[in-house]
This record gives C-alpha cells, sequence and structure tokens, in this order.
C-alpha cells in the first residue's frame, strides 16, 4: 500500500513540474473583446477568445528550418509589447482612403534565433515568425495548425492539387467532417462558429514565400501544406510548364527575414469580413516613390463578346484587327472608359511580344487610342513575360499603359517571386499589372500600387457556371481580402433556369440591376466591362452609370448584410455616394428599409435609382429607373428579386 502512495506521489509530482512549464503569455485587443493567449511547453500553441467564446483552441505554429524546428520545445529569452495607433493612407484605397491601424502586439524573443510576434486587432489577430539566423536557410515546412474547440462550419473553396487558377466555387463542409483524405482547400476560408461567430482566415505579406493550402486534421479543424520549391519542369504549352521533380524544402530564402502574417479576422457581424482592411494592415509600405502615373480605370474588353460588335455603324470585318480595336476604342472615349484590353489573339505568336497578328498594326491602335484618350493593355502569359526580359521596356517605348498576365495557376516559391519581380519590373517602365490566372492578394498590391488586380474568383467568363448563389459570398470572403477581377457588366441579363448563352453572344445569370450594383460592391483598381459595345450603345442609360462608378473609395459602410443571402452597401467618392444591392436565390423578394444617415447636413441630394422590375424575378432584363430628392436620415426602400440587385448614386 505505501508502494502504491509513494508511486502516485511520484506521478502527481511529475504531472505539477510537467504543468509548471507551461507558460501563459496574453495579449488583448485594444477594445478589450479579443484575446489570445500563447503558451509555451513543448510546444508553441495558442487560444482565441472573443468575449467569453473560445474561437480557436490549441492551435499549434512551428517552423522547420535546417532540420531543426523553430517552435519545438522553446526556450524564451524575453518577451516585449507596444501598442500602435496609427493611420495608413494607401494609394490604393479599395474601402477607405484613410485605413486605421491600432493594435496591441506582444513579441517572444526564443532562443535559438527567432520570434514570434502576434498583434491583437479589435477585429482579429494575426501572427508571424521572425528569424534572424543570417545567410540562406531552407524551410522543410510550417506547421500552422488550426483546431476549433467546437463544431464550426467552413466555407471555402477546395482542389485536389497545387496547380490551381483559384477559380474554385464555395463548398460548405463542417470542421468535424471535412476529412484528411478528401480535397485541399487554399486561402482565403470562412469559419462560422456554432454562436455565429465568423472567423475569416488569410495571410498578408506573401514574400520570397510560397502561399498556404490546407488538408484537414481529422480534428475538427485543418493543416497547411505547401507546394515544394521546384527542381526541374518542362514547357507543356505557351501557357504553362510540367513540374517534373521538386526540392525538399517549400522555400530557400534569407535566413534574418519576417516571415508572412497568419490573420484572423473575427465578428458576429458580416458587416466586418466585407469592411475589414486586415491585409492592407499588415502589408508592408509603398516601395515606389512616385505613382503619379499610376491610373485605376475601367477597361472594355473584347474577349467575352467575342470582338464582334454589330451595330449599324458597322462596316467593316469586325474580328482581332485594328477596325475592330478602333471601335472599342471610340466606344470607350464616349463613356470616360480609361482603358481596352487586346485579349490572347493579338500576337501573331503568344511566345512572341513583339510581333503583332498580321491584321494588328499595334502602333496605329495606339495612336488613336492617344487621339481619343484611350489606353492599351496587353494580354500575355506567363511564359512569355518570363522568357523575354525586355518586352516591358519595349511596351513602355511603344506606349502600352498596362499587361495582363495569365495562366500562372501556381503559388509555391518561384511563382510568388515572379509576382514581385514582374511587377516591380513593370514600375521601372511605368507600366500596371493584372495578373489573371492568379493567387489572392495577400499585400504586394500595396507595395507596388501599379498591381491593379487579380483574377482568382469564380467570374464571369465562366458564364453558366458563375451564379450569384456563389458570388454573393465573394464580398465577404475573396474580396474582402484584395482586390478582384471578375469581369462584370453582362447587358443580356437571365435568370438561371432559363440560361443560355455562349461567346459572342454571352450572357450572365442575375437581374440587369444586379449586374449593374457589381460594379458598386465588387473592388477591383482595374474594372473590366465585358459586354460588347453594341449593347452598351443600346442601353444607354446603364451603361452611363456604371461608367460612373470610381474603382477607389474614401469610404465604405455596409448597410445590411446576411452571408449567403444579400448585401447593400454604400461608398463615397469624394462629394458622391453610390449604393450597390445584391442578393442571391430567394422565393420571396428581399425588402429592405435603409437609411441614409450617413449623407452630409442640410443639403438637398437626388438619388438616381436602377433597381429591378415587377417581373425581373423571370425576366431578368426588366428593371426600372427612378430619381427623387433625398437629405440625411431620410430613408429608401430597397426591394430585391432573386438574383437580383439594386444600383444608385446620389449627389
Amino acid at each position: 500500500m505505501k508502494r502504491i502512495t509513494k508511486l502516485a506521489t511520484i506521478i502527481i509530482l511529475c504531472m505539477t513540474a510537467s504543468f509548471a512549464k507551461a507558460q501563459e503569455y496574453s495579449i488583448a485587443s485594444p477594445d478589450g473583446k479579443i484575446k489570445v493567449t500563447v503558451s509555451l511547453a513543448d510546444g508553441i500553441t495558442y487560444e482565441v477568445h472573443y468575449g467569453n467564446e473560445p474561437v480557436l483552441a490549441d492551435c499549434r505554429m512551428s517552423l522547420n528550418v535546417n532540420g531543426k524546428v523553430l517552435g519545438s520545445a522553446p526556450s524564451l529569452k524575453s518577451v516585449s509589447r507596444k501598442s500602435v495607433d496609427r493611420v495608413k493612407h494607401p494609394f490604393l484605397h479599395f474601402k477607405y482612403s484613410e485605413v486605421p491601424d491600432r493594435f496591441n502586439q506582444m513579441t517572444l524573443k526564443m532562443k535559438g534565433g527567432y520570434s514570434v510576434e502576434f498583434r491583437a486587432y479589435d477585429d482579429g489577430i494575426a501572427y508571424r515568425f521572425v528569424t534572424d539566423l543570417g545567410g540562406k536557410i531552407e524551410i522543410e515546412n510550417e506547421d500552422i495548425s488550426i483546431f476549433f474547440p467546437e463544431e464550426t462550419d467552413l466555407v471555402l473553396q477546395q482542389c485536389d492539387r497545387f496547380r490551381t487558377s483559384y477559380e474554385e466555387r464555395y463548398t460548405f463542409v463542417k470542421a468535424s467532417e471535412w476529412k484528411e483524405s478528401q480535397k485541399m482547400a487554399h486561402y482565403p476560408i470562412l469559419a462560422i462558429t456554432a454562436k455565429g461567430t465568423k472567423v475569416l482566415m488569410s495571410e498578408s505579406d506573401l514574400i520570397d514565400y510560397p502561399a498556404a493550402f490546407f488538408r484537414s486534421n481529422d480534428a475538427n479543424g485543418f493543416t497547411a501544406v505547401f507546394p515544394k520549391v521546384p527542381a526541374k519542369e518542362i514547357p507543356r504549352s505557351d501557357k504553362s510548364n510540367d513540374i517534373l521533380l521538386r526540392e525538399k524544402y517549400i522555400a530557400k530564402t534569407d535566413g534574418t527575414r519576417e516571415f508572412p502574417w497568419r490573420y484572423f479576422v473575427i465578428t458576429t457581424d458580416e458587416a466586418g469580413l466585407v469592411e475589414t482592411t486586415m491585409t492592407c494592415r499588415l502589408a508592408r509600405d509603398c516601395k515606389l516613390d512616385d505613382v503619379s502615373w499610376i491610373n485605376p480605370g475601367q477597361a472594355s474588353w473584347e474577349w467575352w463578346n467575342g470582338a464582334i460588335p454589330y451595330g449599324p455603324d458597322v462596316d467593316f470585318k469586325a474580328g482581332l484587327n485594328v477596325e475592330t480595336y478602333k471601335y472599342f476604342m471610340d466606344f470607350a472615349s464616349k463613356y470616360g472608359i480609361r482603358y481596352i484590353v487586346m485579349d490572347e489573339g493579338w500576337a501573331k505568336d503568344n511566345m512572341d511580344p513583339f510581333t503583332p497578328n498580321p491584321d494588328c498594326d499595334l502602333h496605329e491602335i495606339i495612336a488613336h487610342g492617344n487621339k481619343v484618350g484611350v489606353g492599351v493593355i496587353l494580354w500575355l502569359t506567363w511564359r512569355c513575360v518570363e522568357e523575354n526580359p525586355g518586352l516591358f521596356a519595349k511596351f513602355a517605348e511603344w506606349g502600352v499603359k498596362g499587361v495582363k498576365i495569365d495562366f500562372m495557376d501556381r503559388s509555391d516559391q518561384w511563382m510568388v517571386n515572379f509576382y514581385e519581380r514582374t511587377v516591380k519590373e513593370a514600375a521601372k517602365h511605368k507600366l500596371f499589372v493584372n495578373y489573371h490566372g492568379a493567387y489572392k492578394p495577400a499585400g504586394l498590391e500595396y507595395m507596388y500600387p501599379n498591381l491593379l488586380s487579380y483574377e482568382g474568383v469564380t467570374g464571369m467568363e465562366q458564364m453558366g457556371n458563375c451564379k450569384p448563389e456563389n458570388s454573393i459570398y465573394l464580398p465577404f470572403i475573396r474580396n474582402a481580402v484584395g482586390p478582384m477581377e471578375y469581369t462584370p457588366g453582362a447587358m443580356n441579363s437571365m435568370q438561371p433556369d432559363n440560361y443560355s448563352a455562349r461567346r459572342p453572344n454571352s450572357g450572365g445569370i442575375g437581374t440587369r440591376a444586379y449586374q449593374m450594383a457589381l460594379f458598386v460592391v465588387f473592388e477591383s483598381g482595374l474594372q473590366m466591362l465585358a459586354d460588347n459595345p453594341t449593347l452598351y450603345y443600346n442601353n444607354d442609360d446603364c451603361t452611363r452609370f456604371i461608367t460612373s462608378v470610381p474603382q477607389l473609395w474614401d469610404d465604405t459602410k455596409v448597410l445590411s448584410a446576411k452571408l449567403g443571402e444579400h448585401l447593400v452597401v454604400a461608398k463615397r467618392s469624394g462629394d458622391e455616394w453610390f449604393i450597390g444591392g445584391i442578393s442571391a436565390e430567394h422565393k420571396e423578394p428581399i425588402e429592405l428599409d435603409v437609411p441614409l444617415y450617413f449623407l452630409p447636413e442640410g443639403r438637398n441630394l437626388t438619388i438616381t435609382s436602377f433597381e429591378d422590375g415587377i417581373n425581373a424575378d423571370r425576366q431578368a432584363m426588366h428593371y426600372a429607373k427612378k430619381s427623387r430628392e433625398v437629405h440625411k436620415g431620410d430613408t429608401i426602400r430597397i426591394r430585391m428579386m432573386r438574383n437580383g440587385g439594386y444600383a444608385a448614386v446620389i449627389k
């Protein structure tokens, strides 16, 4: 009996010693609502509370560097804390011209040449590794293991491999039911707790490092997986390479550096997702001394409509030729559209950017654009850019304004570095960049604001697969983390049960008012008008509205939001307010009374709105244009039919 008692005492003492080894350090948001507790024991773990609700529990983090795991049996050297309250003024202000950046930061400096930094904001938390190892290091893996304490719903884009265009539709799974054997997912990911708290997860300051993917860890959460650095690849086509061999590491990088931020936007209100600026706040500052030449704007795009205008003034054979591009330029000039896009086919060969096709006298087209005030954007494959290092200098000499680079479809370290090298080189020659076939924004657009947009979305080029039931999530998830090239503007509007369209007579699902509202709701430094100039001419009032919508905003306010159902936003540019509302599939019209509390005092203003017509639930082309006087404090009634919308300007 004495031996048993003695053994029990030893076990208790050992357990007590083990628990004593666990050191805990906490940090709270400035308003005190969000608390992060970091535990140091055998590894580094953290948990997050939103008020009294545990949102994340026992999440793991570590970095495997040169065969050593930073974060395993961590030995703390020091803890430092600071509070920051500043305002950022990003050149690309997609939501706000002034971005408050207020947080509390805790830095845990460890023995072994590394630290972990945690930031707590009023709307979320972020952390990153910082190393001081010198020389070059190989990163074999980074452990980002997320665990939810209770049943949690996930909204994510899933893929079965690292080669992806990031255009997957959203899927909806419970964290406990997502199995490790199933498809991966990539940032951004939205989690919804049992109590309804929303957690939007992504990364910022993604520099010289691969983007993160995730697999289920079969424990009510998920764990990061990364594409390894390509060691050998061969051309598959003019658009992509086949990777035959990969290195054993995910990155080879500087030993003294800051690693990407892993962030979590936390809110009980859907509006907090739409209004977040977390990517911007965590991004590095602008690297360009002169940004005066960068002009965000709209572009008329010929691909979606087959480059075949057909109005009574078309007396030439339409196609990828001088006459057609001049026609597009004249259309753009009439409506104040800043650019046209010359997509695939403008060059004689996709790998030769110096030789236009015989029907495209590029110099004549650019000269005509200079005459009517419209610039040219040229489409390129990433392989063409990589294999023709002098092309940006030549394009600048020709007078090209920007490039649309396509088909990257990867986010390993090499490709992430390609993005930075390319946009940096483009800036030297005063060219802007639009990345197509691209991963999500992760801060590079703030370092180099000549990067106006990224695709990485199920947009309208997907025709009938681009439905409001999916697109309604974009402002809350994909567009919440950065600019998004969705290519809106369909004048042929249809409901999904009677959709039938293909190029050159393309069409979009959703009502006419829905299509118009997308220009207000969706954020992009370069916003396409995807449809045919002929249709825009035939719908002059709609065209004049959408071409009046700015690409950058001074203020953004969510007026009503319900995830998966509807969103109404008001955005200000200068003295003008625009309102955009979109909805998904629903049986009965959504009716909202929206107060105009944000208008200035003492001014008589006019609201001009484009609203769903009474028959828009069956004939999506049906809309009504209305105008009336409004004042601060007035209330407007917004009525959206299924897959419907509302678009308005107040001035």
